[in-house]
């Protein structure tokens, strides 16, 4: 398998499960600017929903790479090349997951400095 499909990883499954997470809280079967909807931009509930979203992707994809790598290990993986490119998605989805949540708390932080 190519390298170029390991790093096209972090935006197909982080943009689908942001896709998937926002039509879940508002509703909508598409994922056009019309389909996040005003509760969703009034409550926060849709960028609650995506993150969630986001981090059961992330779980599934550590759950994966797990599965596969102790199919390696017990000799049952015909192909190690899954294995490897299951681990690094998750290792790049996990880094990106986590550069979403630092800029979410450096945001919260920059709004609690703000003069009322």
């Amino acid at each position: 398998m190519p390298i170029d499909a390991v790093n096209g990883v972090t935006t197909n499954a982080m943009t689908r499960a942001f896709a998937g997470a926002t039509d879940a809280a508002t509703g909508a079967s598409g994922t056009g600017a019309t389909g996040i909807g005003a509760t969703a931009a009034t409550s926060g509930d849709g960028f609650a929903a995506s993150l969630a979203g986001a981090v059961d992707g992330l779980q599934q994809l550590q759950s994966d790479s797990k599965t596969l790598a102790l199919k390696a290990v017990t000799g049952n993986l015909d192909d190690i090349h899954d294995a490897t490119i299951a681990a690094t998605r998750a290792q790049v989805t996990l880094e990106l997951v986590a550069a979403v949540r630092n800029k979410g708390v450096d945001a919260f932080n920059e709004i609690m400095r703000m003069q009322a």
